[in-house]
């Protein structure tokens, strides 16, 4: 024959064709929604940052996710928003603090969503910095017990994981062992493991209003430049107790993503952060490109690289969409 035998485009002409030898999908079980809740009764405020997104309180959060549950989101991870902020920042362990309240509003309009509390100091220090600041950077092992007391409390309102995003050494360690000896052995640890000290943060620090006053987070987030030190710092998460790892950003670390997933077992997940997702809506909104399909190309594109979960503010998005068209 003059020509090949072989025809890709074979597998390429039609979309049920294309559907049915697609190698990665996107669902909505592979999503998690990231939710910010703030003090306050009767709060819906749209985030000026994250397009699409919006500020809760405690007794508005419970709507939002029960449509999360009920479109096949399997989970939604917490932000609390203090009214009051401290140098140590202990309304992260307040029994009746923002997120804690937000746990139980949840844990009763959603009871089968997995409720995920991110665990960090950053929101909650009148300095922004994530732990106990002193001398000009932050003490790592005079936070870890800080930590360990906001896990404490997440466990006690009723939370099914923690996770852990201040990069301290020996974090996971330090919660799994508090947890154990209070009697929390069943409450899960979703390790931020491999997170960078990126620009792709800034929407979020707006949103969240956990910009640091004074330093940077270079001292405990990691260089952009590295790739086997995150492989170092998730093996270590890994030994002590981890149940799921996750690198952040996602986008510009998919090489990250991919090395890990051939070196662990572990449940894998990525985070889309703020800076990637808002950086795709203002080029939707700008008419630069077509928002909806390069943000279920990105999200792919994580999967593709090898993480099992995605962490992105456009879960829910995705998750209607697929609602409406049966796919993705």
């Amino acid at each position: 024959m003059s020509f090949p035998i072989d025809r890709p485009r074979r597998l390429r002409r039609t979309e049920s064709v294309r559907r049915l030898v697609r190698e990665t999908d996107v669902l909505p079980r592979h999503l998690i929604q990231p939710l910010f809740v703030e003090e306050g009764s009767g709060i819906k405020s749209p985030i000026s940052t994250l397009a699409g997104q919006f500020r809760w309180s405690p007794d508005t959060v419970g709507g939002v996710a029960r449509e999360c549950a009920e479109l096949g989101l399997p989970a939604v991870l917490l932000f609390g928003i203090p009214a009051k902020k401290d140098a140590l920042g202990s309304e992260a362990w307040n029994a009746d603090g923002v997120v804690q309240q937000a746990v139980r509003a949840i844990r009763d309009a959603a009871p089968g969503l997995v409720i995920m509390c991110d665990l960090c100091a950053c929101e909650y220090t009148s300095h922004g910095q994530c732990g106990v600041f002193e001398g000009g950077e932050v003490q790592n092992d005079p936070t870890l017990e800080l930590y360990a007391k906001t896990a404490l409390s997440y466990a006690e309102a009723g939370a099914d994981f923690v996770a852990p995003s201040g990069m301290m050494d020996g974090t996971v360690g330090a919660l799994r062992a508090a947890l154990d000896d209070a009697g929390h052995a069943s409450v899960a640890i979703l390790s931020y493991a491999v997170k960078y000290a990126s620009a792709f943060y800034g929407p979020f620090r707006e949103a969240a209003d956990s910009a640091p006053q004074e330093g940077d987070r270079r001292g405990y987030q990691m260089d952009p430049g590295n790739a086997r030190e995150g492989l170092r710092e998730a093996a270590l998460d890994e030994l002590e107790g981890a149940d799921i790892l996750m690198v952040k950003p996602a986008g510009p670390y998919l090489d990250v993503i991919t090395r890990l997933r051939e070196r662990t077992d572990l449940p894998l997940a990525a985070y889309q952060v703020s800076g990637e997702y808002a950086s795709i809506m203002h080029a939707g909104a700008a008419g630069l490109l077509d928002g909806d399909a390069a943000m279920l190309e990105a999200v792919r594109g994580i999967r593709r690289a090898g993480a099992d979960i995605v962490v992105t503010y456009a879960a829910l998005d995705l998750a209607r969409r697929y609602r409406d068209h049966g796919t993705l």
